[in-house]
Parts: C-alpha cells; sequence; structure tokens
C-alpha cells in the first residue's frame, strides 16, 4: 500500500507539473519571443544566451526531482541547452551522457533534418548534481526520467516532430531512454553505444584486438605499451617528477605506480578509440630501441599521465560510479605483454570512485536493456565504427524490431557518423532519419537513395570528434 501510495503521489506531481506548462505555453501569443515562451516552463532559467547566425542559442537551468519515484524528496537544478531555429522544424534531443556543452554545437540528426536541438547534462556531473548527493538516485531509470520531463515540459513548445541521439555513453542513454519511454521520440540514433550485456564476459575484445587494423600497426602499439612496462622505474621517476610539478594525486586509484599501469594499459585502446590507421606512423616502430622520451610522449598523447590523478578522475566519478553499478566495463588481456610486468591488470571502476561512494552491481540493468531493444526496437538507427573497440560488443537487432538497423562505418573509430558510412548505407540511413523528423522530401520518400541532409555543413557548428569517452 505505501508503495501504491508513492506512485500516486509521483503521478499527481507529474501530471500536474505538464499540466501547468501546458497551460503557460498556451497562455502565450503565437507571436511571443521564444526567449519568454521558454522561460514560461514552469522551473526553467535563464543563464544566458549566446548569439549564433540562423539560430538562437540558450543555456538554461530547468527543475527536476532529485528521485521520479519520490519527487517530494527534493530537487536539484538541471542544465540543458537550446539551439532553436524554428518552432516549425522537428527536434532533436542529445546527450552526451556527461556534461553539457555552454557553446553552440549541432549534432549530425540535427544537420540532416534542418531543426532544433535541446541538449541535456546528464545528472550528477556537476553543476547538474544534487546537494548532498544521494548516489543511489543515480542510475539509468531516474536519468531517462530527467529526459522525459524535460521532452514533456517542451514539446508543447515544439510541437512536431523529435528525434533522441547521442554518442558513446550518450547513445546509450538514448536507447535507455527508448526502453523506458518508448512512446516520447519517433526515432533514435545511437552512435557508438556499447552494450556490455554480461560484464564478466569480454572474449569479444580480446577478439577485436587480435584482429583490428594491421598486423604491423599492433606490432607497433603493443611494443610502446609492453616497453613502457619494461621501463616502469625510469618512466615512474618521471611521473612521480611531472605528478609533483602539476599537484597531482593519486588517492581515489591507490597508487602512483596502479596510475602508471592503468594508463600504460589504457594506450592500445586509446589509440584505437580516437585515432585511424593513418596515424600508426606516428607511433615508434621499434620500441625497443626507441628512446624513453619517445616512448613517455606516445603514451602521454594517446593515453594522458594526467587521467587517473585524483584530479583527472573527479569529473567522470558519474560515469565510473555507473560503470560498477549498471553500465559494466569491459577487460582485456595483454598475451603480447609478460605476467611479470603487469602487476595490476585492467582495474574495475571501483578503483576509480572514491571510496567514500558506496557501489554495488546490478547485472540484470544491461540484460533489461538488451532483451528489450532485440525485440521491441521501432525506429532506432545504431551506427558502429569497425576500429572502435567500444563496438565490440554491440547491440543487435531481433526479430520483433521494427524499422530498426544495425550499420557500420569501415575503417572509423568512436566517432563514427552516418556521413562515414558505404553510399546505399548513408542513404538508408538519412532517409529514415528524415522520415522519423516528418521531413522527408517527396523525392526521397520515392527513392531513399537520394537522400541528403537538409542543412549544409557549418565547420563550426557541425565540428564533431570522437566521443571522448574514458575507459571503465
Amino acid at each position: 500500500m505505501r508503495k501504491a501510495l508513492r506512485w500516486l503521489l509521483a503521478l499527481t506531481v507529474f501530471i500536474g507539473t505538464l499540466s501547468t506548462a501546458g497551460a503557460a505555453t498556451a497562455a502565450q501569443p503565437e507571436a511571443t519571443d521564444i526567449r519568454d515562451r521558454l522561460l514560461s516552463v514552469p522551473g526553467m532559467s535563464l543563464v544566458e544566451e549566446k548569439p549564433y547566425p540562423g539560430y538562437r542559442f540558450f543555456v538554461l537551468t530547468y527543475t527536476q526531482p532529485v528521485d521520479h519515484r519520490e519527487p517530494s524528496r527534493g530537487t536539484f537544478q538541471q542544465r540543458i541547452t537550446v539551439l532553436h531555429k524554428d518552432v516549425s522544424r522537428p527536434t532533436v534531443f542529445y546527450t552526451g551522457g556527461y556534461h553539457v556543452s555552454t557553446n553552440p554545437s549541432r549534432r549530425e540528426p540535427t544537420q540532416i533534418v534542418d531543426g532544433n536541438q535541446v541538449s541535456m547534462e546528464y545528472r550528477f556531473f556537476t553543476p547538474s548534481r544534487p546537494s548532498p548527493a544521494d548516489w543511489t538516485k543515480l542510475d539509468i531509470w531516474q536519468a531517462a526520467g530527467d529526459q522525459h520531463r524535460v521532452f514533456t515540459a517542451l514539446k508543447p513548445l515544439y510541437t512536431k516532430n523529435w528525434i533522441s541521439t547521442g554518442g558513446s555513453k550518450g547513445g546509450m542513454t538514448a536507447t535507455y531512454y527508448e526502453r523506458f519511454h518508448p512512446r516520447d521520440m519517433d526515432g533514435v540514433v545511437a552512435y557508438v553505444a556499447p552494450n556490455d550485456v554480461v560484464n564478466d564476459e569480454d572474449s569479444a575484445y580480446d577478439r577485436f584486438f587480435a584482429t583490428v587494423g594491421t598486423q604491423e600497426c599492433r606490432d607497433r602499439l603493443n611494443g610502446v605499451q609492453r616497453e613502457a612496462l619494461v621501463r616502469r622505474e625510469p618512466l615512474e621517476e618521471r611521473y612521480r617528477a611531472y605528478a609533483a610539478e602539476h599537484g597531482y594525486t593519486f588517492d581515489t586509484v591507490g597508487s602512483l605506480d596502479k596510475a602508471y599501469e592503468a594508463t600504460v594499459l589504457d594506450y592500445v585502446w586509446g589509440f584505437w578509440q580516437y585515432s585511424l590507421l593513418s596515424d600508426c606512423d606516428t607511433v615508434p616502430a621499434d620500441a625497443a630501441n626507441a628512446t624513453d622520451e619517445e616512448i613517455w610522449d606516445s603514451v602521454d598523447t594517446i593515453a594522458g599521465f594526467s587521467f587517473y590523478t585524483d584530479q583527472g578522475l573527479e569529473p567522470y566519478t558519474p560515469y565510473y560510479y555507473q560503470a560498477g553499478t549498471q553500465l559494466g566495463a569491459p577487460t582485456i588481456g595483454f598475451p603480447h605483454i609478460e605476467r611479470e610486468y603487469v602487476r595490476h591488470g585492467y582495474l574495475p571502476p571501483r578503483f576509480f570512485v572514491p571510496r567514500s561512494i558506496p557501489m554495488t552491481f546490478q547485472p540484470s540493468a544491461m540484460e533489461d536493456v538488451d532483451r528489450w531493444v532485440r525485440h521491441h526496437a521501432r525506429h532506432m538507427l545504431f551506427v558502429y565504427g569497425e576500429n572502435d573497440p567500444w563496438g565490440a560488443e554491440p547491440f543487435r537487432l531481433g526479430k520483433g524490431a521494427r524499422d530498426a538497423y544495425v550499420l557500420t562505418a569501415p575503417g572509423a573509430n568512436h566517432g563514427a557518423s552516418v556521413a562515414g558510412l558505404p553510399e546505399r548505407q548513408r542513404a538508408l540511413a538519412t532517409a529514415r532519419i528524415l522520415t522519423w523528423a516528418g521531413v522527408a522530401p517527396a523525392a526521397v520518400t520515392a527513392d531513399p537513395a537520394t537522400a541528403e541532409p537538409l542543412a549544409r555543413y557549418d565547420a563550426r557548428l557541425d565540428k564533431r570528434g570522437a566521443e571522448r569517452t574514458p575507459r571503465p
């Protein structure tokens, strides 16, 4: 009975918020400035507006309940941005799964449909963090609830079709949102979204690293990685001086030695995540005869020795918390390195989250999402990069999926895009996105092979690289 009453209270609060938002919006005349209409939404506040040709760009905060099951238990301010083009255009709902950029940018689906874009910061990434922080309220269901409330608040303003999107953890976020609120969006475009269904079974990653790229490139990378561990003593002395110079500490991971090894073990993964096969020429060809400086520089450039410091990890605490409680984290082997050189191995997420924050893994979370996608996916597009290690365990579609696709961009890394797909797949994906958004031209409806983005490429607005996802 108590659980039923809490559910009823939450539903009543939600309906009241939605009704108020709709009434406030409806009271505004059609000619009202979009800034005023946005600020008429209950709980919406303006941080700043930044100009950009052809758009209005707003940085806003929106009041969210800490717990969507019990909204009375406090609120926090969640940061969102709105890239406004016209209320007559479709809207793309983007989340990267981390912090939100406060500068104007346009994701690929937004360019394709020539639409508006609403971007949301993921809960618990500062400043969108409740105070005090109850970490048990950081899960995929609560985050989907955040998106659902933003959507219901803004749908009366942006009444045309909506498409959700995101890359990496953002692609996962868009997928989880669809799983829990399948009636909100008209389509989903999830880029490079990992799907670690069984956390303890990671052989797919070992198979990936045994075959990715070319043998020559793999040998170069493996050689540098091994040599960095063979030369641990002199290179750790350099690391100690580097940390002292910058004021870095290692309380969270446990020691400088663990941080050093974690960085080195990230090296090969980091290369394939962010680089291309053509970048192999930048990797020392003869690691055994390379200088300490060359080994250090190569590892630092690709993996970054500052990352596993307390200062480097702190912004990503919410991510590692989720990796260690629901998302899962890959573990890989290093057959090219003798066991005597690997002291700690791939550390689990627990080592990257302060010990004051309790963590318990929930294996059913990813199993549920995977099962739902296989049997219930509708209007969903998954895009992966052929050479991206995160794609070793992708989402797959079952017999129950309808108008859903999993496509792979040849040679692409963690920055895979629709534009990088083979010609026929690129046209198919573009046509489906336009159709889901409700803006497919008659020519595209008649012949999907003619599909092209509706907006021209903008070098500033559309600048996009590989999604910066840390290795869990």
